[in-house]
């Protein structure tokens, strides 16, 4: 089914699953501080607010920038706005900081990715946790998602895992758009299935064809055999979040406790998860006390 849509109806699907990324993030970044508890968020309670959202978000709002400034992706626009716009409290792996800071000292981005990790360029989660949006914006394009998937990871992550994992969550999310726009919530498995025509062959879509068979396990079991994100790589953390998009599709808070209760990297598996989550869901289908418990994104993203 193809679907004829105006540019500020993209926008709002993207900035919906934004909601739910930057959520994400910002309530799984609680649990690396000392106090909140996973049992409590099991039985209802949150973290008090202001829940800060860190690297994660912060890229995810230079994707959204770039959509509303060009429609598509311009990678030298992209990275340069990463690059200026970094705060490094914000919790920047090392290899994404060093390669920020080398492109803000005038090398070329593509020189500076493959550089990274002894020239084996870097295959970290990193380029998965920031694109959600782009998918959402590519409503039910999943085609167009991949490609403009593939222009937004590039500029950071020169591995092909890492940018495969950016592929899988941008298809998710095109998809997510793509079953609220027909009425009809995907079922799990044709959902990974139809993620999966777009992965490459590698780790990322072997272990997504793992989780497409593991639909039917607990929350410990899946990110037992999928990872839960501890290696901070694209293909420990996108399989597991695929998973748990797939299952609570329709449930945007199930699929935050699954992220927490799976330890972990938990403010990007989050950050994923809820960022296609939302785009199934929309705005609505965030807490609204969550919401207003994330705090505020930056003045810059409305210029």
């Amino acid at each position: 089914m193809s679907f004829i849509l105006h540019e500020s109806t993209r926008l709002g699907y993207a900035a919906d699953s934004l909601a739910g990324l930057t959520v994400g993030d910002a309530l799984g970044a609680q649990y690396f501080t000392v106090g909140p508890k996973v049992d409590d968020l099991l039985a209802g309670i949150v973290p008090p607010p202001v829940w800060e959202w860190t690297d994660d978000s912060e890229m995810a709002c230079s994707v959204l920038w770039m959509l509303r400034r060009a429609g598509r992706i311009d990678p030298d626009e992209l990275v340069e706005s990463f690059a200026q716009r970094c705060e490094p409290n914000r919790g920047y792996g090392v290899g994404a900081f060093v390669l920020l800071h080398n492109v803000r000292q005038g090398v070329p981005w593509q020189r500076a990715a493959a550089e990274l990790f002894d020239g084996q360029g870097s295959c970290g989660n990193g380029a998965a946790m920031r694109v959600a949006p782009l998918g959402a914006y590519f409503a039910a394009d999943p085609s167009r998602a991949a490609a403009q998937a593939v222009l937004s990871a590039q500029v950071t992550h020169a591995h092909p895992e890492g940018v495969a994992g950016a592929v899988g969550v941008a298809v998710a999310a095109s998809l997510a758009v793509a079953g609220r726009l027909s009425g009809v919530r995907p079922k799990p498995g044709p959902f990974l299935d139809a993620v999966l025509e777009y992965l490459p062959r590698g780790k990322v879509r072997q272990y997504t064809a793992a989780a497409r068979r593991m639909l039917h396990v607990p929350v410990a079991e899946a990110a037992y055999v999928l990872g839960n994100g501890s290696g901070v790589t694209a293909q420990d953390t996108v399989p597991f979040t695929l998973w748990v998009a797939a299952r609570w599709l329709d449930d945007y808070p199930a699929a935050i406790r699954a992220c927490v209760r799976a330890g972990g990297d938990i403010d990007t598996t989050a950050a994923i998860a809820g960022g296609i989550v939302a785009a199934y869901t929309g705005r609505d289908g965030i807490p609204a006390d969550w919401l207003a418990a994330r705090e505020p994104l930056p003045a810059w993203l409305d210029e």
